[in-house]
């Protein structure tokens, strides 16, 4: 199972802590502004990339609540399925598969072929990825298109290169795309478009995130060096805070376990 990089899918002290941003204002007003693009007609492509808990996840989640009036597609990459070829590409595809008749005749007949919906030869990947480009561009024509791919770096690489293609062509068709790759080194499918680099959080908001899932005393000291050590991470952060102990969170003995925890951590969310 990949790891999932958003802080709001974990529980502290008993209480959900619900999906939310703490700071994140530049991104937030980035996001905000492509979806006014895509909403005027034009097409916005995005990849936000950063280390494994950032809170990538949590920023397509922010893009896709705002999203009000749009038509949303969504795909994930899943490490196990890195090899089969087209598995990405059918998750973003699946809500319009029955658009796909709408289709040139050679698109139709490549992109019912990747997608499983027709045996034959496998399709040659320049005709999948404009056959994807036309499909996306058919639904945007009725309300804006927002796309989200999640995890990037482990879709298959036929999905990946047919998403990128996509990604690279598109013009004024409302459509956007916004891909979450963890950093350095993976999507290089995705090298040379415009990119959102997504660091740690800013020493106030860690603080911020931290004490809203405390539920007892927190000493600043510990407090302080919880931020500092996870360098801002909100998945780090919460995963160590959840694994001290009330009495170490208000200072009473220290932080014994923040390398283990922090080790742990990545270890949890596939090491990068």
């Amino acid at each position: 199972m990949h790891a999932i990089d958003d802080p709001g899918a974990y529980t502290l002290a008993g209480a959900s802590f619900e999906r939310r941003l703490c700071g994140r204002r530049g991104e937030r007003e980035m996001l905000d502004r492509l979806l006014g693009s895509v909403r005027a007609g034009q097409s916005r492509v995005l990849v936000l990339r950063g280390e494994a808990g950032i809170g990538k996840t949590a920023l397509l989640g922010y893009l896709l609540e705002r999203a009000s009036g749009c038509r949303i597609a969504r795909a994930a990459g899943v490490e196990p399925e890195m090899e089969l070829a087209f598995a990405g590409l059918h998750q973003l595809c699946a809500p319009f598969l029955d658009r796909i008749e709408r289709l040139p005749d050679p698109q139709r007949a490549a992109l019912d072929t990747a997608l499983g919906l027709r045996d034959g030869d496998t399709p040659d990947r320049f005709t999948v990825g404009l056959a994807v480009l036309s499909l996306l561009s058919d639904v945007a024509r009725e309300r804006p298109l927002v796309c989200v791919v999640d995890d990037a770096q482990w879709l298959d690489q036929a999905s990946a290169q047919a998403l990128a293609f996509v990604a690279r062509h598109l013009v004024t068709e409302s459509v956007a795309v916004v891909f979450a790759v963890r950093q350095p080194g993976a999507g290089q499918d995705l090298a040379g478009l415009a990119e959102l680099v997504v660091s740690g959080l800013p020493d106030g908001d860690a603080q911020a995130l931290l004490e809203s899932v405390i539920t007892g005393p927190l000493d600043e000291r510990v407090r302080d060096r919880i931020v500092a050590e996870t360098r801002g991470n909100p998945l780090t952060l919460l995963e160590l805070a959840r694994a001290l102990t009330a009495e170490e969170l208000a200072g009473g003995i220290g932080l014994p376990c923040v390398t283990q925890c922090q080790a742990g951590s990545r270890k949890a969310s596939g090491g990068s």
